[in-house]
C-alpha cells in the first residue's frame, strides 16, 4: 500500500489494478437506500480512505454517495464534503487542482473522484467520464475534457496553441510530470520550420521581380506560338538559380540549428522525486511518467480488499517517517530542452539559468574561515544583550511550522549552512536585462529547511507569462502531511493531523531566476521550473527571427523594373513599326510576347546567381581575416549592407566595456590619491588598524572604532600636523568604504588554497572593496547582521560592527546609506560582556544629491568635474555619528513610516532625510573607471569619422553610461551632454515640459548628445514620437539607460522607418537579441555570459575592435565588388539585347531570335561568367588607405556605386556598344541570315566582354589575369565546336579577324577615351588617396 504521497494527497488503496471495468461495474451489494438527502444534500462520504475517520465499512453505501473512478484523470485533487454537502476541502481554489501527471500510481487510480456519481447536473456526466482518459492526453474542449493538472485560473480553456502562446495562470505541483500543453524548453534562431521552409522561401524569391519575369516567360514557352528555340534554355537557368539560393538558405538554417541544438543540449541536473512503494513504469530518462491506463482485476469481493488495505493503514498509524522513506531523490541528468514545468533544478556557481525558476533552496558551499566560525554567535549574543537590540519583525511564517523529518538524503542534497540559513544567492542579470549590477535572490522561508523528499508537498502559483523581466507575483503553498489512525468500524476526528492547515508565502521576483541569468554566488540552488521555452522573459522580450534582404538587392530590384519597362516599350516600338511597312502574319500581342522573350536577356537571370555567389566570397573572406579570429557570417545575404550603415546602436555591458571595475583615485579634500601614492594611502591604514593589533599573537587586539582611529592620530607625535590630519581623513574614508557596501565575501577553494571574492549587486562596490583590502582592510565577514574587518597586516579582526539599518541604492535616490554600531573591547572579549559602542552613519553617493547632504565645502564640484571629465564614476563618501537617543528617535519614526498603506516610500525617505540626511561630514571623492574593451577609443572614433552616428542603448543607470560615454570618447570634449530624465514626472507637474525639452535640444543638434532614461524615452515615442526621432536621428550621440530589450528593439525598428537608412546594432547578451533582430544588420559579440547574442546576429565577432574592420574593410569592398558585378551582368544582357534589336530591325521587324540555344547560354556563362565574376577580387585601395581615412565610407552610403545615375550611364554604354557591333558586323559581313555574321558579331560580344572587363580593374589579382587569358582561351577552342553557328572556314581567314578587331576598335576607344578624361577632370577620392 503507498503511503508516499500522503502529504499530498490521501490515497485509496488500489485493490484492483487489472481490471479493466472495475469503474463501471460494482458490487450491487454495496448499494443502499439513499440516506441523508433531505434538501438536495450529499451524504457522508465514502470511508476507507486514510484522511477521514469513517463509520462502519460494512453498512451499505448510499448510492448518492458514490464517486465515479471512470477514467480517471491523473492526479485531480479529492474535495471533501461534510454531511450537510459541503465543500470542506483546505485551501483554495488553486490547491483544489493538481498535475495531470503525478506519479502516485495509487493515486491516479483513486477512486475517490471528486465529482460525485449522480450530481445536480448529470447530464453529459458519464460522456466526460469515459473521456476521462483521452482527456488526459488530448486537448479537449471544455465541454468535454476533465482535465484539472495545472488549472487556468481565469477559467479560459483555449486551444493548445493558444495556450502556448499567450500563456495562463497555472498552479504547479513541484516535482511533477506536467502535461504537454506547456511549450518545450527549447531555443530557436531558426527562419524556417521544416514544412514552411519551401513556401516561405519560394515566396521570397519569387517576390523579387525579376524572379517572377523568367518565370512567366519559362512558361510562356509552353505555349508553340510563343516558343523560342528549345524549352531547357529557359527552365534551366531559372531552376539553377532557385536550386542555389533555397540550397544556401537551407544551409544557414540548418546552421542555426544545429548551434541551436548545442545550447539545447547542455546538461542539467534534476532532482527526480519517486515513490518507491510500487512498481511502475519509468520514462527512459528516469523522469516518471503520467500513468497510463490498466487492465485492472473485475470487483468480486470489494468489502474484502478494503478491509486488507485498512489493515495495513492501522499499522503504520502515527509513523511519519513512513512517508518519507517512501520518497526517494535522485540525482539525474538531462537535456536543456527536456526540462519541463514543475521540474526542480540544481544549479551551481556559474552555471546559466535554462529556464525562468523560482527558488526553492540555496546553500552556501564556499568554506568558512576559522576565524570567523564563532562570529555570527558572538554578535547575535551581544546583539541579545545590548539595550539597542533590533525589534524582532512578526513573521507570516514561522519556522516551528516546518519541521522537517530527520532523514537520510543523498550526500549532494545534504544543506551546507551558508551563516544566515536565510537562502541567499546572487545572479548575474547583464544577458536579460543588460544591468551589470548583481542580483540577491532569496529562497522562501517556506522553502528553505524543508527537505528536498517533502517537495512534492509545495504547489506553486505563478502568473501568466509576461515581459516584465522586473515583476513577478505568485505564491508558494505548502500542504499538510495528513494521518488519520482508522479504527475498524469507528472513525476519528477528521481534523486529527499532524498538521492541520495549508501554510502559503508570497513570491515576488526576489524569490526568482529567469531564463539566460547565470548564478553568480557559491551556493547551489534548487529551483523549480515555472515557465519554459516560448514563455520565458527571455523569449517573450526577443522578437522573432526575419528574412533580411540587402538593401542593394532591393535597389536591383527597382533597376530590373525600369529594365522590364525598357523592354515592353522595344516590343511595342517594334511592333507598332511592322505594323506599317509590312502586314503581320500573327496578332500583335503575340508579336508583342515573342519580343518580350526575345528581349528577356536585358532582364539578366544570372544576376541574382552572380550576387549570390559573391555573398559567399565575401562570407569566406570575412570569417578567414586573421585579424577577426573567431568571426562568423551567419547570415550570408546581406554582407553589402555592412558598406551602407549609418546609424551604429551598441550596447555597453559587454561590448564596450569589460564590466570589470577599478577604483583609481581618491580625493580627501586636501590631497588626491591614485596610482603609485596608493603605497601612501596603506601606510595610513597599517598605522591605524594594524598598531592596534598586538604583535604578540597570544594577546587579544583592540577593535578599532572612529574614536580610537583619531586617538592613533594624536598619538603619532612624530609626524607634523598636517600629516596627522591627512592620515585621519585617509583612515575616515577607507573605513567608510569598507562598512558602507553590500558586499558579500565568499571563500572557494582553488588548487588546494583559500580564495576570498566577493559578491554584490553593484560591480563598483566590489572595485571599493577591493580597493580597502589592497590598501589594508578587508572585509573579512558580512552577514545582515555584522561586518568584520580583518587588518591585512597583522590577519587579526581589527573592526567589528553590528549593521542597524541599510538604506540599499536606488535609481531615484542615486544614493547608499548604512547605520552601524561599533563593538569595543578585545577581539577575544566573551560577546555576553562586549560593550557596544559608538554609532554612526555612513553614507555614500552621486555627487549630484550629495552635494546638499554634507556639510559646506568648497572643493566637492570641482573635483567631481575633474573625475567626470576623466571618465570616472564618482561617489561622494560622508558620515555623521548619532547618539543612543537620535537612534533612537529615528527607529522610532521609520518604523511607524514603514507601517503607512500610502506613500510608504516616501514616508521612509522624508524620516531618513529628517534624522539622518544633513550636514554630514565629508570624507571624500572615489572616482571608478569601468574597463574599457580593447581599442574602443579608436575605433568608435574611426566609426565617427565615417559619418556613422553612434548610439548607446543600455539598462545599465544613468551615471553609469554618462562616464562611459566620457571615458570611450563615444561624447567628445566639443559635445554637450544634455540629459532628460523622469519627463514622465516632469509632465504632470508642467504639461509643456517635454516641448521645452525638445526645444532646448534643437537648439544646437550638431554639437550636443542626448542622455536619455527608458521611462522617458517611453514618454517621448509615446506623446511626441515624431518631433523627438526627427530630432534625435541629427544629434552625433545618443545615450539610453534604463533600456528594456523591447525598448531596444523598438528604437532600432523607429530608426530604420523613419530615416530609410541602413542601421547596424551590435551586443553581446541576451538583452541585445530582439535589438539584433529589428535592425538591418545584426552582430553579436562573443561574450563570457554566452552566445546567444552572436547566434542570433547576422554577423559574429569576438572583439568591438573588430567591428571596424568588418564595416570599413570588408563591407565596402563587397559593396563596391557588388556595385560593379551587377552593372557588368546588366551590361552584358543589354549588349546581346540591343544586337537582337537591331538584328529585327534588319529583318523587317520579325521577332526572330539572333542567337539561339548554346550561343545565348554560354554567352552569359563559360565565355563571360568567370572574367565578370573575378570582379569580387577587385579593390580601389588597400585596408591601412582604408582606416587611416574612414570618410571613403563614407562616400558610399548614399549609394553613389549603384545609383539611377551609373545605371543610365551603362545603359548608353551598352546601346553604344550593341549598335555598333551587330550594325558593323551586317555591314561588313554583308548578309544578315550567313553563318559568317554570327561568327563575326557573337566573337566581337565575347571579346569586347573581356576588354571591358580588363578596363575597369583596379586593382589587378592573378585569379583576374587567369579568368580573362583562360576565357579568352576557352573561346577560342569551342570555336571549331559550334559549326551549326558559325561558318568555321571564315573563321580562320584574315578576313574574319580584321572585321573583329574594327568592331571592337569602333565599341572600345570611345568609352575609354570618355573614362580617361572623366577620371582626369574629376578624380574619384580613392585616386586622391592614393596619389594616382
Amino acid at each position: 500500500m503507498s503511503r508516499a504521497h500522503q502529504y499530498h494527497q490521501p490515497n485509496a488503496p488500489n485493490t484492483y489494478p487489472d481490471d479493466p471495468d472495475s469503474d463501471i461495474e460494482i458490487d450491487l451489494q454495496e448499494l443502499g437506500p439513499r440516506e441523508n438527502h433531505e434538501e438536495g444534500e450529499l451524504g457522508p462520504r465514502l470511508q476507507g480512505r486514510k484522511e477521514n475517520g469513517g463509520g462502519d465499512l460494512d453498512a451499505p453505501i448510499p448510492l448518492r454517495n458514490l464517486r465515479s473512478g471512470a477514467f480517471r484523470v491523473a492526479g485531480r485533487r479529492t474535495r471533501r464534503f461534510d454531511t450537510n454537502g459541503t465543500d470542506t476541502t483546505s485551501g483554495n481554489g488553486a490547491e483544489d487542482h493538481q498535475e495531470a501527471g503525478r506519479e502516485d500510481s495509487s493515486e491516479s487510480y483513486n477512486i475517490g473522484d471528486a465529482t460525485p456519481l449522480l450530481n445536480d447536473d448529470t447530464q453529459g456526466q458519464t460522456q466526460r467520464d469515459r473521456l476521462g482518459w483521452f482527456g488526459g492526453r488530448i486537448h479537449l474542449p471544455s465541454y468535454l475534457s476533465r482535465r484539472s493538472g495545472y488549472v487556468n485560473l481565469d477559467a479560459n480553456d483555449g486551444s493548445l496553441e493558444e495556450t502556448q502562446k499567450l500563456g495562463v495562470p497555472r498552479s504547479i505541483s513541484v516535482g511533477q510530470y506536467p502535461p504537454p500543453r506547456f511549450p518545450p524548453n527549447a531555443v530557436s534562431n531558426a527562419k524556417y520550420t521544416p514544412w514552411g521552409f519551401l513556401p516561405r522561401t519560394l515566396y521570397n524569391e519569387f517576390s523579387f521581380f525579376i524572379n517572377m519575369y523568367f518565370l512567366l516567360v519559362s512558361l510562356s514557352q509552353v505555349i508553340p506560338q510563343l516558343r523560342i528555340g528549345v524549352l531547357w534554355s529557359y527552365i534551366v537557368p531559372l531552376a539553377l538559380v532557385l536550386t542555389l539560393t533555397l540550397g544556401k538558405e537551407a544551409y544557414d538554417d540548418i546552421a542555426r540549428r544545429r548551434r541551436d541544438g548545442e545550447a539545447n543540449k547542455e546538461p542539467y541536473t534534476i532532482l527526480r522525486l519517486r515513490d518507491n512503494s510500487e512498481d511502475r513504469k519509468q520514462r527512459k530518462d528516469g523522469r516518471a511518467r503520467p500513468m497510463k491506463s490498466q487492465s485492472r482485476k473485475r470487483i468480486v469481493n470489494a468489502s474484502q480488499h478494503r478491509l486488507d488495505a485498512i489493515a495495513e493503514e492501522e499499522e503504520n498509524v502515527g509513523q511519519n517517517d513512513v512517508v518519507l522513506s517512501n520518497i526517494e531523490v535522485d540525482e539525474i541528468r538531462i537535456r536543456s530542452r527536456d526540462l519541463k514545468v514543475g521540474d526542480v533544478v540544481k544549479l551551481g556557481k556559474g552555471q546559466r539559468v535554462p529556464a525562468d525558476l523560482v527558488i526553492l533552496q540555496s546553500h552556501s558551499t564556499e568554506s568558512t574561515p576559522s576565524i570567523i566560525a564563532s562570529l555570527n554567535e558572538d554578535v547575535e549574543a551581544t546583539m541579545q544583550a545590548s539595550s539597542l537590540a533590533e525589534p524582532k519583525m512578526e513573521a507570516s511564517i514561522g519556522t516551528t511550522d516546518i519541521v522537517p523529518e530527520q532523514t537520510v538524503m543523498p550526500e549532494s542534497l545534504q544543506p551546507v549552512s551558508d551563516g544566515s540559513g536565510i537562502g541567499e544567492t546572487f545572479i548575474r542579470t547583464d544577458q536579460l536585462d543588460g544591468e551589470t549590477d548583481w542580483k540577491l535572490r532569496l529562497a522562501s522561508p517556506l522553502t528553505q529547511t524543508l527537505d528536498p523528499r517533502e517537495f512534492t508537498r509545495l504547489t506553486i502559483v505563478a502568473g501568466k507569462p509576461a515581459r516584465a523581466v522586473n515583476e513577478f507575483v505568485g505564491k508558494v503553498e505548502l500542504s499538510p502531511r495528513t494521518v488519520t489512525p482508522f479504527v475498524h468500524g469507528t472513525a476519528l476526528d477528521q481534523g486529527q493531523t499532524s498538521d492541520s492547515t495549508t501554510l502559503t508565502a508570497p513570491l515576488t521576483i526576489d524569490n526568482t531566476a529567469w531564463a539566460n541569468t547565470v548564478v553568480a554566488s557559491s551556493t547551489t540552488i534548487l529551483a523549480v521550473v515555472v515557465y519554459t521555452g516560448a514563455q520565458t522573459r527571455q523569449a517573450l522580450s526577443t522578437s522573432s527571427s526575419r528574412s533580411k534582404v540587402g538593401l542593394l538587392e532591393l535597389e536591383i530590384n527597382n533597376l530590373t523594373k525600369i529594365l522590364c519597362i525598357l523592354t515592353l516599350t522595344l516590343s511595342a516600338i517594334l511592333v507598332g513599326i511592322q505594323s506599317f511597312y509590312t502586314k503581320p502574319d500573327r496578332k500583335w500581342y503575340v508579336s508583342i510576347t515573342r519580343f518580350l522573350i526575345l528581349f528577356s536577356t536585358i532582364i539578366p537571370l544570372s544576376l541574382r546567381v552572380n550576387l549570390d555567389l559573391a555573398k559567399s566570397v565575401y562570407a569566406w573572406f570575412i570569417e578567414r581575416d586573421r585579424d577577426m579570429p573567431g568571426a562568423v557570417v551567419r547570415t550570408s545575404t546581406i554582407p553589402e549592407d555592412l558598406g551602407r550603415i549609418e546609424y551604429l546602436l551598441s550596447d555597453k555591458t559587454g561590448t564596450l566595456t569589460q564590466n570589470e571595475m577599478d577604483l583609481r583615485k581618491v580625493h580627501v579634500g586636501t590631497v588626491s590619491y591614485a596610482n603609485e601614492a596608493m603605497e601612501e594611502v596603506a601606510s595610513y591604514v597599517r598605522q591605524g588598524f594594524s598598531n592596534a593589533s598586538s604583535i604578540d599573537a597570544s594577546e587579544p587586539a583592540m577593535l578599532v572604532t572612529p574614536s580610537s582611529l583619531s586617538n592613533t592620530t594624536l598619538a603619532a607625535g612624530s609626524t607634523t600636523r598636517t600629516r596627522r590630519e591627512i592620515g585621519s581623513r585617509v583612515r575616515d574614508v577607507v573605513l567608510a568604504l569598507a562598512l558602507c557596501h553590500n558586499v558579500t565575501p565568499t571563500t572557494d577553494e582553488e588548487d588546494g588554497h583559500t580564495v576570498t571574492a566577493y559578491q554584490a549587486s553593484s560591480p563598483d562596490e566590489i572595485a571599493i572593496v577591493r580597493w580597502t583590502e589592497s590598501v589594508g582592510l578587508r572585509v573579512i565577514h558580512r552577514d545582515r547582521h555584522s561586518i568584520a574587518l580583518q587588518s591585512v597586516d597583522s590577519s587579526r579582526i581589527a573592526v567589528r560592527v553590528r549593521i542597524l539599518d541599510v538604506f540599499p541604492f536606488t535609481s531615484e535616490g542615486k544614493r547608499m546609506g548604512i547605520i552601524v554600531q561599533f563593538l569595543q573591547g578585545a577581539e577575544s572579549t566573551a560577546p555576553v560582556s562586549a560593550k557596544l559602542g559608538e554609532i554612526w552613519f555612513y553614507q555614500k553617493g552621486a555627487d549630484t544629491v550629495m552635494t546638499a547632504i554634507v556639510a559646506a565645502n568648497d572643493w566637492l564640484d570641482e573635483e567631481t568635474a575633474n573625475m567626470a571629465r576623466e571618465g570616472l564614476r564618482t561617489l561622494v563618501v560622508g558620515r555623521r555619528k548619532l547618539s543612543a537617543q537620535q537612534y533612537a528617535d529615528f527607529a522610532s519614526s521609520y518604523k511607524e513610516a514603514s507601517m503607512s498603506l500610502q506613500s510608504r516610500d516616501a514616508n521612509m525617505a522624508q524620516v531618513v532625510k529628517t534624522h539622518l540626511e544633513n550636514s554630514l561630514e565629508l570624507l571624500g571623492v572615489t572616482g571608478v573607471e569601468d574597463k574599457l574593451q580593447e581599442n574602443v577609443k579608436p575605433s568608435l572614433e574611426l566609426l565617427r569619422n565615417a559619418g556613422i552616428k553612434i548610439w548607446m542603448l543600455t539598462g545599465d543607470k544613468v551615471e553609469t553610461a554618462r562616464c562611459v560615454a566620457i571615458s570611450s570618447k563615444l561624447v567628445s570634449r566639443a559635445q554637450h551632454i544634455h540629459t532628460i530624465t523622469s519627463l514622465h514626472t516632469a509632465a504632470r507637474a508642467a504639461p509643456t515640459a517635454a516641448s521645452d525639452t525638445l526645444s532646448l535640444l534643437a537648439a544646437n543638434p550638431d554639437s550636443t548628445a542626448l542622455l536619455i532614461d527608458g521611462d522617458s524615452l517611453s514618454y517621448l515615442l509615446a506623446n511626441h514620437r515624431h518631433a523627438f526621432i526627427s530630432l534625435a536621428v541629427l544629434l552625433p550621440a545618443v545615450i539610453a539607460c534604463r533600456c528594456s530589450p523591447t525598448q531596444k528593439a523598438d528604437v532600432a525598428l523607429l530608426i530604420r522607418t523613419h530615416t530609410k537608412k541602413r542601421i547596424a546594432c551590435v551586443g553581446d547578451g541576451g538583452n541585445d537579441v530582439s535589438m539584433i533582430q529589428a535592425a538591418d544588420v545584426g552582430v553579436g559579440i562573443v561574450g563570457k555570459e554566452g552566445r546567444q547574442a552572436s547566434l542570433a546576429a547576422d554577423f559574429s565577432i569576438t572583439q568591438f575592435h573588430h567591428l571596424t574592420k568588418l564595416l570599413l574593410w570588408h563591407g565596402r569592398n563587397s559593396y563596391k565588388r557588388s556595385a560593379k558585378l551587377a552593372q557588368f551582368v546588366i551590361h552584358r544582357g543589354l549588349l546581346i539585347s540591343v544586337c537582337q534589336t537591331v538584328y529585327s530591325i534588319a529583318t523587317h521587324y520579325e521577332p526572330n531570335a539572333l542567337f539561339r540555344d548554346w550561343l545565348l547560354i554560354g554567352y552569359s556563362t563559360v565565355y563571360t561568367q568567370f572574367s565578370v565574376f573575378s570582379l569580387v577580387l577587385d579593390r580601389d585601395v588597400d585596408e591601412a588607405l582604408a582606416n587611416l581615412y574612414p570618410e571613403l565610407y563614407k562616400e558610399l552610403t548614399p549609394g553613389t556605386s549603384l545609383s539611377y545615375r551609373t545605371f543610365f550611364v551603362w545603359l548608353f554604354v551598352s546601346i553604344y556598344q550593341g549598335t555598333f557591333i551587330q550594325y558593323l558586323s551586317e555591314y561588313l559581313v554583308g548578309s544578315a541570315t550567313d553563318g559568317r555574321l554570327l561568327a563575326v558579331s557573337f566573337s566581337a560580344l565575347v571579346i569586347n566582354e573581356l576588354v571591358m572587363v580588363a578596363m575597369s580593374i583596379t586593382t589587378w589579382h592573378w585569379i583576374m589575369v587567369a579568368s580573362i587569358l583562360g576565357t579568352a582561351a576557352l573561346y577560342i577552342g569551342t570555336v571549331p565546336f559550334l559549326g551549326d553557328y558559325f561558318d568555321l572556314p571564315f573563321v580562320w581567314t584574315w578576313g574574319f579577324v580584321w572585321r573583329v578587331s574594327a568592331i571592337l576598335a569602333v565599341s572600345l576607344i570611345p568609352p575609354y577615351v570618355i573614362r580617361v578624361v572623366g577620371r582626369t577632370l574629376r578624380p574619384p577620392s580613392y585616386r586622391k588617396v592614393r596619389g594616382v
